[in-house]
């Protein structure tokens, strides 16, 4: 990785400017989602989690460029967190009185977290913190990139990966490309692993595109008939 490091080091300003414009670009992919909440006149069917998560990761990830001082992840973090802030707004504008408690419930436990993670990054070893606020960052990039891995079973069984945000996940992999290069050049071994991970768990399910197609799986003939001896 050293070796790359040396190459990449004199274009590590302009990679950091192509990693943080992807990523803005990439924010902005929950646009869609908002738009179907418009047209439905609900959020209730959908979850709250990505974009609590998106806050809650890309304030901890402010954090974490502030200690690296480093101004292209300052910048972008600012930019996903307003983005984040918005996309939260027009999903509770849409939400009923009853998912609106819940979701005050969900905000509520996601400050405390964030209070409490900022609260031990102040005091922690100025030395450890920098790889241990990393991986916890890359822990929970794991439950926001991973859990549509939970449903790797229904897909299998179904074989079709209708459902799975195809843009998103290939952005997202784009964005982990991107960023882990800018981490090479930088020479930081957390934000590799970080990154090298989203690519392992995004690239399986770019996989499952490869093995199955988007739209429902046909039934086979003769099921309802066979269904229909049986009883």
């Amino acid at each position: 990785m050293d070796a790359l490091g040396d190459i990449l080091a004199p274009y590590s300003p302009l990679i950091a400017k192509i990693a943080g414009t992807i990523t803005t670009l990439q924010f902005l992919s929950g646009v869609a989602l908002l738009n179907d909440i418009r047209k439905k006149g609900s959020s209730d069917v959908y979850p709250v989690g990505p974009f609590l998560g998106g806050i809650v990761l890309t304030v901890l990830s402010l954090k974490l460029a502030y200690i690296m001082n480093d101004a292209a992840m300052i910048n972008t973090n600012l930019i996903g967190l307003v983005i984040n802030f918005v996309f939260l707004g027009g999903f509770y504008y849409y939400a009923s009185s009853g998912s609106r408690t819940k979701i005050w419930k969900q905000i509520a436990y996601s400050a405390i977290f964030i209070l409490l993670v900022i609260a031990y990054a102040n005091f922690e070893d100025p030395k450890e913190i920098e790889f241990r606020l990393g991986m916890l960052i890359t822990g929970i990039l794991v439950w926001l990139v991973g859990s549509p891995l939970l449903h790797l079973p229904k897909i299998i069984e179904k074989k079709s990966t209708e459902g799975m945000p195809f843009p998103i996940i290939l952005s997202g992999n784009i964005v982990a490309c991107s960023w882990m290069l800018y981490a090479i050049s930088i020479k930081n071994t957390a934000m590799v692993l970080q990154n090298l991970l989203m690519l392992v768990l995004g690239g399986i399910q770019l996989f499952m595109f490869v093995l199955y197609p988007s739209t429902p799986a046909k039934k086979q003939p003769g099921t309802k008939k066979e269904a229909k001896k049986d009883n």
